[in-house]
């Protein structure tokens, strides 16, 4: 989706922009590219910066329920010093680095309700005015995609996926919220777990997999019963049986949570190699499900309800403009 807007502090005759983005879904820490399309307007324009702003859709949790709002967690300048003539255009091509925790937004092209945008901000004459959104797609890192597929192949279930605005203990996240992938357990572990909810906290090197077993209230809350931290690298990727390893974590975040009736704090994994070791003997039997990008594909309509309003997944794409232009006053402070 791509679309115009008159730069509304200019007035009539001001110049507009329309930034279109490289197809395709980036990658976290990957790169991030496309143009800025500016058409002048009628009279001339000194464009002093043409700045890139990340948004995220997050939900924040407090005493009283929850609430929804838009986050910035990346800010890009990427043109500016050049006068815009009256009625030219003028292209500016971008390549900018996402940050290595970017959520996720689809799996296999699947959208998973995550509602990210880039967000176009001109600062002309003195003045800054921000311009059009255009929806953002993430997918997975390699290692990330290797992991949601051992879970399908184990009989896990997508539910949901979501964002919370926080912080995770005794973590190195770097943003101001973290991404929940959450997931109906299989038939195996049914009896001992609700729902298990996956966090990704990537960085150049690898990334913490913080596993989260029956939430209950928020994330600080006592309400959680238990939380796990694997620390994995990126070319773990082609060197390890992922439903091994997968399989592996959750029995350790079931048996912590059971050592702990339940009600255990934040606790730090084993080595990576240990996990893998210690439970290999609980792979078998169960590489024949669907992969996750199955049970995505299957319920993909279904995905993003709950998530925006009740929307199905193509309406998340379709009015991501809409919902962070209804933010714009809620996060005047963070210019």
């Amino acid at each position: 989706m791509v679309f115009k807007r008159l730069l509304g502090s200019l007035g009539v005759g001001g110049p507009t922009v329309d930034t279109v983005l490289a197809p395709g879904a980036a990658t976290p820490g990957g790169v991030l590219s496309g143009h800025v399309h500016l058409r002048g307007g009628s009279g001339d324009f000194d464009i002093d910066d043409i700045t890139l702003e990340l948004v995220a859709r997050a939900e924040a949790e407090h005493e009283d329920g929850e609430s929804h709002g838009a986050v910035a967690f990346g800010r890009f300048v990427v043109g500016g010093g050049f006068r815009l003539a009256a009625d030219t255009e003028h292209s500016v091509p971008f390549t900018v680095t996402l940050p290595w925790e970017t959520p996720i937004t689809e799996l296999h092209g699947q959208p998973l309700g995550i509602v990210l945008g880039v967000r176009t901000e001109l600062a002309v004459a003195g003045a800054k005015d921000k311009g059009d959104i255009d929806p953002l797609a993430v997918g997975p890192l390699p290692v990330q995609e290797a992991i949601l597929e051992a879970f399908g192949q184990l009989g896990f279930g997508f539910r949901t996926a979501d964002l919370e605005y926080g912080h995770i203990g005794h973590t190195s996240q770097q943003l101001p919220f973290f991404q929940e992938i959450e997931l109906a357990p299989s038939p195996q572990y049914a009896h001992a777990v609700n729902e298990i909810e996956v966090t990704f906290l990537a960085t150049p090197s690898g990334m913490d997999v913080v596993l989260e077993a029956d939430k209950r209230g928020g994330l600080f809350s006592s309400g959680h019963d238990a939380l796990t931290r694997f620390t994995i690298a990126h070319d773990d990727v082609h060197r390890q049986d992922w439903n091994a390893v997968v399989d592996g974590w959750v029995w350790q975040l079931v048996e912590h949570r059971a050592a702990h009736g339940g009600h255990a704090s934040y606790g730090h994994g084993h080595g990576f190699a240990g996990h893998h070791e210690d439970h290999a003997h609980h792979d078998g039997g169960h590489r024949s499900g669907p992969g996750m990008g199955t049970v995505v594909a299957a319920g993909a309509a279904g995905l993003a309800v709950g998530v925006v309003g009740g929307m199905v997944a193509a309406e998340v794409v379709d009015e991501v403009g809409d919902f962070f232009e209804g933010d714009d006053e809620d996060e005047g402070g963070e210019d």
